[in-house]
């Protein structure tokens, strides 16, 4: 294999997902025959890696002080899992625009001694006073605000049960121990990184609003400068009561009524009741077997592996190796525009919609989308079938992942939806309250803060998850593996397609993190492309096809990505360099 970039592809292998049929014109494999090889090939993996270790363990996270935390924690005997415990909450203290207690997301585990993969599903609930029509006024149209800077748009969160979960099932170390890090780093405090101060003055109007949020995080009323300690007590105190008093005293008891009574001194609609029954559901990741490299992504109610799958399954009809650069560029962004129609459609909560994921993952399927695409011409969104929403009109989340030296793996991408959640604090605890219910298709066809659109599927009910776009995937082959995943919003099935891509053809978790890109979504219906993404002339010939174009904006992705070479044993941890994060191999 070659390196290079995506945005330089050339051919492209095929995937191949167990229990689907997998077509080739003029060719199809009997279904049991790719079963079983299937079976082959993850039992000579499993295998593979009771016998292999990497040579030291990674982080890449979004702040070197996250880094260091989980560092800290396989000093101390930790394993990954216990490790991303301690990752998850130090980046809820020096990362706060992006994740913390009041947020949640997806864990994506491998456990080497015996191979097992799952994912854990700490996504936030609607709250059981939550109603199709909250975010809507007395016309049906939507309240401007209402799903994403008040506290009706908070859900019930899973970050503290998932690092509970976490640590008791898969970790070696106790929760109290694998929290420390944090709890430090909230009590002493942290100089205050250019990158938080830019994000703490965009949210400043918010924080304005919640006397807890002004305290904490301005100074004088406005951000605070680069290199002032910013110090969080009450968070450290609520930090403390979960890593010494254990999952209950978060979610039940007197916390749990400080918690309800802040939100609801706020606007929210929590109850003790949504606290108390709140748990974390383990998933089994959707997998794919593709040209001899194994994936392992995230399934519903995350809508990130369903697209990763699909598009390469639409990809995979092409040659791109004998496609010009711009119709390699039309093609992928015909298949993105196509996973993004079936995630509107399509997708929500398992528990409480019926997600075709045969259908949608299968070959076949990919092959009937293929054949709306013309190489010549861009496809209007508007065309294609089961249209949804208009042109009307990122964003925060983290990610992270981590290689022990067992061979143990994770990727975890949690999130607050956008930069600090709503803006709120809840009063005495230092948490800021999520915004996620904004995730859910709050009127069909009426975008959210992504520009997603939406269909029933992804309606709002009470104890419903939202549905996502966060992808943490693995990757592994003869070769070696990736770990890899990124925030930003509906930009985030893009970000892990090219990222895959790029693995598969060479690159390493630098060359990952530091290739250009471009991501199309379905409504609107825009291409964007970073300023290094195309060319001039790619540019001109796409604008020909009918691609319409926006820039990329500044703050989108952030992937943190690590590699690892089994032939030369080289581990690569790699940090966005459009963040402030550091990959660390060591």
């Amino acid at each position: 294999m070659r390196a290079h970039s995506i945005l330089d592809l050339g051919g492209t292998p095929s995937l191949n997902l167990p229990n689907t049929r997998y077509a080739r014109p003029g060719r199809l494999s009997p279904l049991w025959m790719r079963c079983l090889l299937a079976l082959l090939l993850v039992s000579q993996w499993a295998l593979a890696d009771e016998a292999r270790k990497p040579p030291v363990a990674a982080i890449a996270s979004a702040y070197p002080l996250a880094s260091e935390a989980g560092f800290e924690i396989l000093a101390a005997g930790g394993n990954a899992f216990d490790a991303a415990v301690a990752v998850s909450a130090a980046l809820s203290v020096t990362e706060p625009r992006g994740s913390g207690l009041g947020g949640g997301g997806f864990y994506l585990l491998h456990r080497a001694s015996d191979g097992v993969d799952v994912l854990i599903d700490a996504r936030e609930v609607a709250p059981a006073a939550a109603t199709r029509d909250m975010f809507l006024d007395a016309e049906g149209k939507p309240v401007p605000g209402r799903s994403t800077d008040t506290a009706l748009a908070a859900g019930i969160p899973g970050e503290a049960a998932a690092w509970a979960h976490v640590a008791e099932k898969f970790g070696r170390l106790p929760l109290k121990q694998s929290m420390q890090p944090a709890i430090r780093l909230a009590r002493e405090g942290f100089p205050v990184y250019p990158r938080l101060a830019e994000d703490i003055a965009r949210k400043q109007p918010a924080f304005a609003r919640s006397p807890d949020a002004r305290r904490i995080f301005l100074v004088k009323d406005a951000a605070p400068p680069v290199g002032y300690v910013l110090r969080q007590p009450e968070l450290a105190r609520s930090l403390t009561l979960l890593a010494e008093k254990g999952l209950d005293a978060f979610y039940k008891g007197a916390f749990a009524e400080k918690l309800v009574a802040g939100v609801h001194k706020l606007g929210g609609i929590w109850s003790r009741e949504d606290l108390a029954t709140y748990h974390v559901i383990e998933r089994q990741p959707l997998t794919g077997e593709y040209h001899g490299v194994h994936i392992v992504t995230a399934p519903p109610p995350s809508s990130g592996g369903v697209a990763l799958i699909n598009a390469l399954n639409i990809l995979d009809g092409y040659d791109l190796e004998k496609l010009d650069s711009a119709t390699r560029k039309h093609v992928i962004i015909e298949s993105l525009r196509r996973v993004h129609r079936d995630r509107a459609e399509y997708l929500g909560d398992p528990a409480f919609v019926s997600v075709p994921l045969q259908r949608l993952l299968s070959p076949d399927y990919a092959a009937g989308e293929r054949t709306s695409i013309r190489l010549d011409r861009a496809t209007p969104s508007s065309a294609l079938p089961g249209y949804i929403g208009d042109e009307r009109g990122g964003v925060s989340t983290t990610h992270f992942g981590i290689l022990d030296r067992e061979g143990n793996r994770v990727a975890t991408t949690i999130t607050l939806n956008t930069w600090f959640g709503t803006g709120l604090v809840i009063p005495g605890t230092g948490i800021l309250l999520n915004n996620q219910m904004d995730d859910f298709a709050i009127k069909p066809g009426e975008p959210n803060v992504y520009k997603l659109v939406g269909a029933e599927a992804n309606s709002i009910a009470p104890g419903k998850r939202p549905l996502s776009s966060m992808t943490p995937t693995f990757l592994e082959s003869a070769r070696g593996i990736a770990i890899l995943g990124s925030p930003g919003g509906s930009f985030i099935p893009s970000l892990v397609l090219l990222g895959t891509l790029n693995w598969l053809n060479g690159a390493d978790a630098m060359g990952i993190v530091t290739a250009p890109r471009i991501h199309h979504q379905y409504q609107p219906d825009i291409v964007f492309a970073e300023p290094k993404g195309l060319s001039d002339e790619e540019r001109q010939s796409l604008e020909q096809r009918g691609h319409k174009f926006r820039d990329w904006p500044s703050t989108i992705g952030n992937m943190q990505v690590i590699t690892w070479d089994y032939a030369t044993q080289s581990v690569v941890a790699a940090s966005d360099p459009r963040g402030a994060g550091q990959g660390m191999a060591r």
